[in-house]
Protein backbone atom coordinates (compact mmCIF):
# COMPACT_ATOMS: atom_id res chain seq x y z
CA UNK A 1 0.00 0.00 0.00
CA UNK A 2 0.97 3.63 -0.45
CA UNK A 3 0.06 5.51 2.73
CA UNK A 4 -0.33 9.08 3.96
CA UNK A 5 0.44 9.93 7.58
CA UNK A 6 -1.57 12.74 9.19
CA UNK A 7 0.41 13.67 12.27
CA UNK A 8 4.11 12.89 12.24
CA UNK A 9 4.97 12.75 15.91
CA UNK A 10 6.02 9.68 17.86
CA UNK A 11 3.02 7.64 16.69
CA UNK A 12 3.45 8.75 13.09
CA UNK A 13 7.08 7.69 13.14
CA UNK A 14 6.15 4.31 14.65
CA UNK A 15 3.50 3.73 11.97
CA UNK A 16 6.06 4.58 9.30
CA UNK A 17 8.66 2.21 10.77
CA UNK A 18 6.23 -0.70 10.93
CA UNK A 19 4.68 0.10 7.52
CA UNK A 20 8.08 -0.04 5.84
CA UNK A 21 8.91 -3.29 7.66
CA UNK A 22 5.70 -4.77 6.24
CA UNK A 23 6.56 -3.65 2.72
CA UNK A 24 4.30 -0.61 2.48
CA UNK A 25 5.33 2.83 1.24
CA UNK A 26 4.71 6.20 2.89
CA UNK A 27 4.03 8.77 0.19
CA UNK A 28 2.81 11.73 2.27
CA UNK A 29 3.74 12.94 5.75
CA UNK A 30 1.82 15.89 7.18
CA UNK A 31 2.51 17.35 10.59
CA UNK A 32 0.56 20.22 12.18
CA UNK A 33 2.67 22.92 10.51
CA UNK A 34 2.18 21.32 7.08
CA UNK A 35 -1.53 20.77 7.44
CA UNK A 36 -3.40 23.71 9.04
CA UNK A 37 -7.16 22.99 8.97
CA UNK A 38 -6.50 20.03 6.65
CA UNK A 39 -5.13 22.29 3.90
CA UNK A 40 -2.33 19.86 3.07
CA UNK A 41 -4.82 17.15 2.05
CA UNK A 42 -5.37 17.89 -1.63
CA UNK A 43 -6.47 15.78 -4.59
CA UNK A 44 -3.09 16.32 -6.26
CA UNK A 45 -1.01 15.35 -3.22
CA UNK A 46 -3.16 12.29 -2.46
CA UNK A 47 -3.70 11.10 -6.04
CA UNK A 48 -1.69 7.88 -5.57
CA UNK A 49 -2.50 7.30 -1.88
CA UNK A 50 -4.36 4.07 -1.01
CA UNK A 51 -5.22 5.05 2.59
CA UNK A 52 -4.39 7.68 5.20
CA UNK A 53 -3.71 7.15 8.91
CA UNK A 54 -4.41 9.92 11.43
CA UNK A 55 -2.46 10.15 14.68
CA UNK A 56 -2.66 13.94 15.00
CA UNK A 57 -4.44 15.91 17.75
CA UNK A 58 -8.16 16.00 18.66
CA UNK A 59 -8.68 19.53 17.32
CA UNK A 60 -7.39 18.54 13.87
CA UNK A 61 -9.36 15.32 13.36
CA UNK A 62 -12.61 16.69 11.94
CA UNK A 63 -10.84 18.86 9.36
CA UNK A 64 -8.66 15.91 8.35
CA UNK A 65 -11.73 13.70 7.92
CA UNK A 66 -13.49 16.46 5.99
CA UNK A 67 -10.60 16.83 3.53
CA UNK A 68 -9.78 13.12 3.20
CA UNK A 69 -13.38 12.16 2.47
CA UNK A 70 -13.60 15.06 0.00
CA UNK A 71 -10.63 13.78 -2.03
CA UNK A 72 -11.84 10.18 -1.78
CA UNK A 73 -9.06 8.67 0.35
CA UNK A 74 -10.00 6.03 2.98
CA UNK A 75 -8.96 7.18 6.44
CA UNK A 76 -8.03 5.38 9.66
CA UNK A 77 -8.30 7.62 12.75
CA UNK A 78 -6.28 6.59 15.79
CA UNK A 79 -6.52 9.97 17.51
CA UNK A 80 -8.96 10.17 20.43
CA UNK A 81 -10.74 13.01 22.22
CA UNK A 82 -12.99 14.15 19.33
CA UNK A 83 -15.97 11.86 20.00
CA UNK A 84 -18.37 14.78 20.41
CA UNK A 85 -18.33 15.15 16.61
CA UNK A 86 -18.84 11.51 15.68
CA UNK A 87 -22.43 12.08 14.47
CA UNK A 88 -21.19 14.82 12.12
CA UNK A 89 -18.52 12.49 10.83
CA UNK A 90 -21.00 9.70 10.15
CA UNK A 91 -23.25 12.07 8.19
CA UNK A 92 -20.26 13.36 6.20
CA UNK A 93 -19.07 9.85 5.36
CA UNK A 94 -22.57 8.80 4.26
CA UNK A 95 -23.09 11.91 2.12
CA UNK A 96 -19.77 11.43 0.32
CA UNK A 97 -19.94 7.64 0.08
CA UNK A 98 -16.56 7.64 1.80
CA UNK A 99 -14.68 5.29 4.13
CA UNK A 100 -13.46 5.89 7.70
CA UNK A 101 -12.31 3.56 10.48
CA UNK A 102 -11.98 5.03 13.98
CA UNK A 103 -11.41 3.60 17.42
CA UNK A 104 -10.95 4.43 21.07
CA UNK A 105 -7.85 2.23 20.84
CA UNK A 106 -6.41 0.62 17.69
CA UNK A 107 -4.41 -2.02 19.56
CA UNK A 108 -5.57 -5.52 18.67
CA UNK A 109 -4.89 -6.69 22.23
CA UNK A 110 -6.86 -3.80 23.70
CA UNK A 111 -9.85 -4.59 21.49
CA UNK A 112 -9.82 -8.22 22.59
CA UNK A 113 -9.57 -6.85 26.14
CA UNK A 114 -12.78 -4.87 25.48
CA UNK A 115 -14.59 -8.12 24.75
CA UNK A 116 -13.16 -9.81 27.85
CA UNK A 117 -14.14 -6.87 30.08
CA UNK A 118 -17.64 -6.74 28.63
CA UNK A 119 -18.17 -10.46 29.19
CA UNK A 120 -16.84 -10.18 32.75
CA UNK A 121 -19.24 -7.30 33.49
CA UNK A 122 -22.17 -9.40 32.30
CA UNK A 123 -21.09 -12.25 34.58
CA UNK A 124 -20.91 -9.92 37.60
CA UNK A 125 -24.31 -8.47 36.71
CA UNK A 126 -25.80 -11.96 36.43
CA UNK A 127 -24.62 -12.92 39.92
CA UNK A 128 -26.71 -9.99 41.14
CA UNK A 129 -27.74 -9.83 44.78
CA UNK A 130 -25.80 -12.96 45.68
CA UNK A 131 -22.53 -11.01 45.74
CA UNK A 132 -22.08 -7.25 45.84
CA UNK A 133 -19.34 -6.12 43.43
CA UNK A 134 -18.76 -2.48 42.55
CA UNK A 135 -17.09 -1.95 39.14
CA UNK A 136 -14.63 0.82 38.28
CA UNK A 137 -12.19 1.85 35.55
CA UNK A 138 -8.66 3.13 36.22
CA UNK A 139 -6.22 4.34 33.56
CA UNK A 140 -2.58 5.50 33.59
CA UNK A 141 -0.86 7.38 30.75
CA UNK A 142 2.26 9.50 30.29
CA UNK A 143 2.09 13.02 31.67
CA UNK A 144 1.86 14.66 28.21
CA UNK A 145 -1.37 12.97 27.10
CA UNK A 146 -3.82 15.73 26.22
CA UNK A 147 -7.17 14.07 26.99
CA UNK A 148 -8.41 12.63 30.28
CA UNK A 149 -10.03 10.23 30.74
CA UNK A 150 -8.58 8.41 27.76
CA UNK A 151 -10.88 7.36 24.94
CA UNK A 152 -10.12 3.76 25.85
CA UNK A 153 -11.22 4.30 29.47
CA UNK A 154 -14.48 5.91 28.38
CA UNK A 155 -15.15 3.08 25.93
CA UNK A 156 -14.56 0.52 28.67
CA UNK A 157 -16.84 2.47 31.00
CA UNK A 158 -19.55 2.45 28.35
CA UNK A 159 -19.29 -1.32 27.94
CA UNK A 160 -19.50 -1.86 31.70
CA UNK A 161 -22.48 0.45 32.25
CA UNK A 162 -24.33 -1.24 29.38
CA UNK A 163 -23.70 -4.64 30.96
CA UNK A 164 -24.34 -3.86 34.64
CA UNK A 165 -27.89 -2.81 35.43
CA UNK A 166 -26.96 -1.07 38.72
CA UNK A 167 -24.76 1.48 36.91
CA UNK A 168 -26.61 4.25 35.08
CA UNK A 169 -24.00 6.96 34.59
CA UNK A 170 -20.24 7.51 34.29
CA UNK A 171 -18.39 9.86 36.66
CA UNK A 172 -14.82 10.82 35.76
CA UNK A 173 -12.19 12.57 37.85
CA UNK A 174 -11.74 12.76 41.61
CA UNK A 175 -14.95 13.84 43.33
CA UNK A 176 -14.77 15.94 46.50
CA UNK A 177 -17.67 14.03 48.01
CA UNK A 178 -19.05 10.50 47.87
CA UNK A 179 -19.78 9.21 44.40
CA UNK A 180 -23.35 8.40 43.40
CA UNK A 181 -24.18 4.71 43.96
CA UNK A 182 -25.44 4.42 40.38
CA UNK A 183 -22.31 6.02 38.89
CA UNK A 184 -19.35 4.11 37.50
CA UNK A 185 -16.14 5.84 38.59
CA UNK A 186 -13.44 6.40 35.95
CA UNK A 187 -10.13 7.62 37.41
CA UNK A 188 -7.12 8.90 35.47
CA UNK A 189 -3.44 9.07 36.39
CA UNK A 190 -0.95 11.17 34.39
CA UNK A 191 2.67 10.48 35.29
CA UNK A 192 5.93 9.38 33.74
CA UNK A 193 6.13 7.80 30.30
CA UNK A 194 3.46 5.05 30.42
CA UNK A 195 2.14 4.08 26.98
CA UNK A 196 -1.21 3.20 28.48
CA UNK A 197 -2.55 0.92 31.20
CA UNK A 198 -6.26 0.28 31.71
CA UNK A 199 -7.86 -1.68 34.53
CA UNK A 200 -11.46 -2.74 34.92
CA UNK A 201 -12.03 -3.73 38.52
CA UNK A 202 -14.89 -5.36 40.40
CA UNK A 203 -14.50 -4.62 44.11
CA UNK A 204 -16.42 -6.82 46.52
CA UNK A 205 -16.58 -7.35 50.26
CA UNK A 206 -14.74 -10.67 50.15
CA UNK A 207 -12.42 -10.11 47.19
CA UNK A 208 -11.52 -7.98 44.20
CA UNK A 209 -11.20 -9.00 40.56
CA UNK A 210 -9.00 -6.89 38.25
CA UNK A 211 -8.59 -7.14 34.50
CA UNK A 212 -5.70 -5.09 33.11
CA UNK A 213 -4.35 -4.31 29.67
CA UNK A 214 -0.86 -2.78 29.55
CA UNK A 215 0.64 -1.40 26.36
CA UNK A 216 4.40 -2.03 26.28
CA UNK A 217 5.09 0.20 23.27
CA UNK A 218 3.41 2.12 20.47
CA UNK A 219 3.82 -0.82 18.11
CA UNK A 220 0.45 -2.32 19.02
CA UNK A 221 -1.39 0.86 18.00
CA UNK A 222 0.61 1.10 14.76
CA UNK A 223 -0.07 -2.56 13.89
CA UNK A 224 -3.80 -2.07 14.40
CA UNK A 225 -3.79 1.08 12.28
CA UNK A 226 -2.08 -0.73 9.41
CA UNK A 227 -4.48 -3.66 9.69
CA UNK A 228 -7.41 -1.24 9.51
CA UNK A 229 -5.88 0.61 6.54
CA UNK A 230 -5.65 -2.63 4.57
CA UNK A 231 -9.18 -3.63 5.59
CA UNK A 232 -10.88 -0.32 4.68
CA UNK A 233 -9.69 -0.12 1.06
CA UNK A 234 -12.63 -0.83 -1.23
CA UNK A 235 -15.23 -0.42 1.53
CA UNK A 236 -17.72 2.40 2.09
CA UNK A 237 -19.00 3.57 5.46
CA UNK A 238 -17.99 4.70 8.92
CA UNK A 239 -16.72 1.77 10.99
CA UNK A 240 -15.57 1.34 14.57
CA UNK A 241 -12.28 -0.61 14.74
CA UNK A 242 -14.11 -3.52 16.36
CA UNK A 243 -15.69 -4.23 12.96
CA UNK A 244 -12.26 -5.07 11.57
CA UNK A 245 -11.69 -7.66 14.30
CA UNK A 246 -15.25 -8.96 14.06
CA UNK A 247 -14.64 -9.91 10.42
CA UNK A 248 -11.41 -11.72 11.33
CA UNK A 249 -13.02 -13.48 14.31
CA UNK A 250 -16.03 -14.52 12.20
CA UNK A 251 -13.69 -15.87 9.51
CA UNK A 252 -12.07 -18.04 12.16
CA UNK A 253 -15.34 -19.18 13.64
CA UNK A 254 -15.37 -16.99 16.74
CA UNK A 255 -18.24 -14.63 17.48
CA UNK A 256 -17.22 -11.01 18.07
CA UNK A 257 -18.58 -8.64 20.69
CA UNK A 258 -22.16 -7.47 20.33
CA UNK A 259 -20.97 -3.96 21.15
CA UNK A 260 -18.62 -3.59 18.16
CA UNK A 261 -20.00 -1.30 15.46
Amino acid sequence: MKLALLGYGRMGHEVERLAMAQGHEVGVRLDADDNPAGAGITAAAFASIDAAIDFSVPTAVFENIDRATDVGVPLVVGTTGWDDRIDEVRRLVDERDAAVVYGANLSIGANLFFRIAEHAARLFDAIGEHADYDPYVLEHHHRNKVDAPSGTALHLAGLVTEAISAKKTIQAGNPEAAIDAEALHVASLRAGTAFGEHTVGFDGTADTVKLTHTARSREGFAAGALLAAQWIVGKKGCFEFGSVLDEILARNGTRGSSSAR
